[in-house]
């Protein structure tokens, strides 16, 4: 308890970010509701991404004998709340069953081994749980726009590092399941978060400062720029050419993070004066 409650504090104060066996990994908070007590606990997970309205995390409890008291919660109260890092979001839980669990399992043992050393350490059948997203705007701490847009890119950044760590380390000839659905779940994230901005805020910042508008056509410029690399991405994972995905994946890195520092530099200062 007291290792979680380290974990849990330096997630929360560095948006997403824990060093020590965490370091480098998907991590998130789940907080359920305590079947006997009614209160809160709050659990750091490991989890695997699967699309952009769900998450899924394994109750292996390290191969112990008896299913996670965080699983428990679920059992009887579906309902929760997921911190990222960047957001919070409300979730409910949904026990796989069957082939589904068993196929979402197999992709967490081809990504990680350490799943099936978990499991042979136990008898019982480790649960796989869907954190599915529940409709409405996720909700974050950030102070500032300018610290929220950080908080965003920031966690792009995270997650592009993971990927290109997934490439090299591997180990695989091809391309692993869950590895194509990590860079598909980025990508769709991406375009999201573009999307919403060329709708929103771009045009809000254009009428508030029209001194901006040489800015925003070379971020708008950029956007479309960066939707051709991830499309590109999208035909390469569609194969099963590992040295073609990596180099898609470099060039948006480079790409995304020359976007991403500019857009800092220049609208991180105004949003913060809103």
């Amino acid at each position: 308890m007291d290792f979680n409650k380290q974990v849990i504090e330096e997630f929360r104060a560095n948006n997403g970010q824990v060093g020590g066996p965490f370091e480098g990994a998907r991590l998130l908070l789940l907080t359920t509701t305590g079947a006997r007590s009614g209160r809160p606990h709050t659990v750091p997970l490991g989890y695997l991404p699967d699309g952009g309205e769900r998450m899924l995390v394994i109750a292996s409890a390290g191969g112990a004998p008896h299913d996670p008291h965080w699983y428990r919660n679920l059992r009887a109260d579906p309902r929760a709340t997921v911190e990222s890092g960047v957001f919070v979001f409300d979730v409910e839980a949904e026990i796989l069953e069957g082939a589904e669990r068993d196929a979402a399992f197999a992709r967490a043992v081809e990504s990680d081994p350490g799943w099936a050393d978990y499991q042979a350490r136990t008898a019982r059948t480790i649960p796989v749980v869907a954190l599915k997203v529940e409709p409405g705007p996720p909700r974050s701490n950030a102070s500032s726009g300018g610290a929220y847009l950080k908080q965003v890119h920031d966690g792009f950044r995270r997650e592009l590092a993971l990927i290109r760590k997934e490439l090299t380390g591997s180990g695989r000839p091809g391309l692993g399941v869950q590895l194509r659905i990590n860079c598909l779940t980025m990508c769709q994230g991406l375009h999201h978060h573009h999307t919403g901005e060329d709708l929103m805020m771009f045009p809000a910042l254009a009428e508030r400062h029209p001194s901006l508008a040489p800015t925003i056509e070379r971020l708008s410029r950029e956007h479309e720029r960066i939707g051709v690399l991830v499309e590109e991405l999208r035909q390469a994972l569609s194969g099963d050419d590992p040295m073609r995905v990596r180099a898609e994946i470099e060039r948006l890195v480079d790409e995304l993070e020359a976007h991403l520092t500019y857009e800092e530099e220049q609208l991180v200062p105004i949003l913060d004066l809103a």
